[in-house]
C-alpha cells in the first residue's frame, strides 16, 4: 500500500537507522576500487553496511549511481562518503539516491549544522528542488518530498586533534546521527603521521567515544588492523569498519604470490 503524504512525512525510512535494530555493533567495510562489481559482490558477503569511498577514489557521480543500484538488491546498508561537506555535492549524492552520507574533516558545530541544512529540503534546510530524480523515481514516487527530510542520514568524520575538542558539541547538533573516527588524519595532527595504530591515537579516540557515552547519537571507527577491530568492537563503538576492498584483493593477491613462487623456487629447472 502506498504511503500518503500525511504518513510518509512521519515515517523514518532510512536504512543505516534501521540496522541499529540488529542489536549488535555493525560490521563494514570500505570499497575504494570504483567497481560496480566488487560493491555487488561486498553486498552478498555478510557485511552490514558498506561505504562507497567518493573522498580518496576516483568515483564520479555516475560511478556512484552504479554502485548504489549494485548493491539495492542486498541486505547490505549503502553509505556514500563524499569528497568535502559542500551543499552542491550533497544535493547531487541526494538526488541520485544514496540516503546516507558521511562527511570528512568536520570541524566545529557551525560545519555540522551546514551539512545538515544542506541535506534537508526548506524550511528545515535549505537543499534544492527537483521534480525528476531517481531518489524520488524519477517523479514516480509522489511522497518523496515529504518523506525526504525524514529519511535521510548523516555522519561526520572526526580527523583532527580541534574537532576531538568539538566532539561533543559536533555530536549534539541536530541532524547529526552519527559521528565516524578517521585514524589516519587524526595520526597525522597528532604528530603520529602513518601511523594510524598508535597508542595516543587509539587512546584520544577511546576517550572521545567514552565522552559520548549516553547521547543517543552514534559512534563510528575506521579499524586500522583486525585486531583493533576486533577491540573496538568489544568496546562499544556502534558501527566499525574493519577491513576495505582494496587491502582485501591486493593482500589475498601478495600472499598467493608470494606462496606459489616460493613453491617455484623450490623446483629444479628441467
Amino acid at each position: 500500500m502506498q504511503d500518503t503524504p500525511e504518513t510518509a512525512a512521519t515515517e523514518d525510512r532510512n536504512p543505516f537507522r534501521r540496522a541499529f535494530g540488529r542489536g549488535r555493533p555493525l560490521v563494514g567495510t570500505w570499497s575504494m576500487l570504483n567497481s560496480s562489481n566488487v560493491v555487488e559482490g561486498l553486498g552478498e558477503c555478510g557485511f552490514d553496511w558498506v561505504l562507497i569511498d567518493g573522498e580518496h577514489s576516483p568515483i564520479t557521480l555516475a560511478d556512484m549511481i552504479a554502485h548504489l543500484r549494485a548493491i539495492a538488491a542486498s541486505d547490505t546498508v549503502p553509505i556514500v562518503r563524499l569528497p568535502w561537506n559542500d551543499p552542491v555535492r550533497i544535493k547531487q549524492a541526494l538526488d541520485i539516491g544514496a540516503t546516507t552520507l558521511m562527511l570528512p574533516y568536520v570541524q566545529s558545530t557551525g560545519e555540522a549544522q551546514a551539512a545538515v541544512a544542506a541535506m534537508r529540503y526548506p524550511p528545515e534546510g535549505v537543499r534544492g528542488v527537483a521534480a525528476m530524480h531517481r531518489a524520488s523515481r524519477f517523479g514516480a514516487d509522489k511522497t518523496y518530498l515529504a518523506r525526504a527530510n525524514a529519511g535521510v542520514a548523516l555522519i561526520v568524520q572526526i580527523e583532527t586533534e580541534a574537532a576531538l575538542g568539538q566532539v561533543e558539541a559536533i555530536a549534539a547538533t541536530p541532524g547529526v546521527d552519527a559521528v565516524f573516527f578517521g585514524p589516519g588524519d587524526l595520526a597525522a595532527t597528532m604528530g603520529h603521521l602513518g601511523r594510524p595504530a598508535a597508542e595516543p591515537v587509539v587512546a584520544a579516540i577511546r576517550d572521545a567515544r567514552a565522552r559520548l557515552r549516553g547521547s543517543g547519537v552514534r559512534t563510528g571507527v575506521l579499524a586500522p588492523s583486525p585486531e583493533l577491530a576486533e577491540a573496538f568492537i568489544r568496546d562499544g563503538f556502534d558501527f566499525v569498519s574493519v577491513a576495505n576492498d582494496a587491502a582485501l584483493l591486493f593482500s589475498g593477491a601478495a600472499a598467493a604470490a608470494a606462496r606459489f613462487r616460493t613453491v617455484a623456487e623450490g623446483v629444479a629447472p628441467r
